[in-house]
């Protein structure tokens, strides 16, 4: 009978809580540096958040270590709707990473909510000289671990995705980590480090004006704003691809009123055309899932890149 008592207790305190929620500012932690991949999104998105829940989402950057600082502040982090995540593909790179994670990338998060994805982009500095990932691999192939490439840091996605590139085309690249995007595009663009796989949004206008070559897309399709830039595969590694995603998390325990609120917040915001064409322009398409459908694709991601850290023998220096 107790047990009874304390149990209805406890819910309706609950659900007390979950409807006068939020009462006070949410903080969305980006593990990444200002102005990246993942960044401009959640700059895009805290708006509309803040207008639909009448509550303030304001963004915190906490990058490095491949994105688990950030992440090990928001798992520690009452569950009470007050803390999220930015989550994205180094979230589940990571624990292949490092061995001795602060926190469990699956287990200690509710992950309710894929936001977006899209492609890296294969930039040169044209000081290289090849105008094609061909000609990039047979330079590569004539001079091994000469040619340098940039990555926002050692367990990042930039780094992955470059290293499956080099396994899968049977060569071997320098790799040069940064502490974040904005300094790898600083020695890309002038020159110091010749190669990276870079975000969209920081290398187009680079591309467009000549400063950078683009010679392929990570995805399975080519991409609408650059529709003569090839896939990867079609430019001469067959079956090569790597999507980069976002979502957003909450520490695990979190009310189900409340994560079931925010997600369907996030899914009415994702609708909107006006915020679809910004998320374009920023390099990624809107892909919602929900909460269901983001835990299986998560899981996915998890396994798919525990194989690739395996096969290319990547490691945090």
């Amino acid at each position: 009978m107790r047990f009874a008592v304390l149990f209805f207790v406890l819910f309706f305190a609950s659900q007390g809580f979950a409807q006068s929620w939020p009462t006070r500012p949410i903080r969305l932690v980006v593990p990444l540096s200002p102005g990246g991949f993942a960044d401009t999104p959640a700059r895009l998105l805290a708006p509309r958040l803040s207008n639909a829940l009448g509550r303030q989402v304001y963004i915190e950057n906490r990058p490095g270590a491949g994105g688990t600082i950030g992440a090990d502040s928001v798992a520690k982090s009452p569950p009470d709707g007050y803390n999220l995540l930015l989550t994205g593909t180094p979230h589940v790179i990571s624990p292949w990473l490092y061995q001795n994670m602060p926190y469990d990338a699956l287990k200690d998060f509710n992950h309710f909510a894929l936001l977006a994805s899209g492609p890296y982009i294969l930039v040169v500095n044209p000081q290289l000289g090849v105008g094609s990932v061909r000609e990039l691999i047979a330079a590569a192939k004539a001079q091994p671990g000469r040619i340098d490439y940039a990555s926002s840091g050692n367990g990042s996605a930039q780094h992955l995705v470059s290293a499956l590139f080099s396994s899968m085309a049977g060569i071997e690249l320098n790799h040069v980590p940064y502490k974040g995007s904005g300094p790898a595009m600083q020695d890309l663009l002038g020159g110091q480090v010749p190669v990276s796989f870079a975000g969209i949004p920081n290398v187009i206008s680079s591309v467009r004006a000549g400063k950078l070559r683009a010679l392929a897309v990570t995805t399975a399709n080519r991409w609408s704003e650059l529709p003569d830039v090839p896939t990867v595969a079609e430019a001469g590694v067959p079956g090569y691809e790597a999507t980069l995603w976002l979502g957003l998390a909450a520490p695990a325990g979190t009310p189900a009123e409340i994560v079931n609120r925010l997600y369907a917040e996030t899914a009415k915001a994702l609708q909107d055309p006006e915020l679809q064409q910004s998320f374009r322009t920023a390099g990624v398409n809107a892909t919602p899932m929900n909460p269901q459908e983001f835990g299986a694709f998560l899981r996915a991601e998890h396994e798919k890149w525990g194989r690739v850290v395996r096969a290319t023998g990547a490691t945090v220096n």
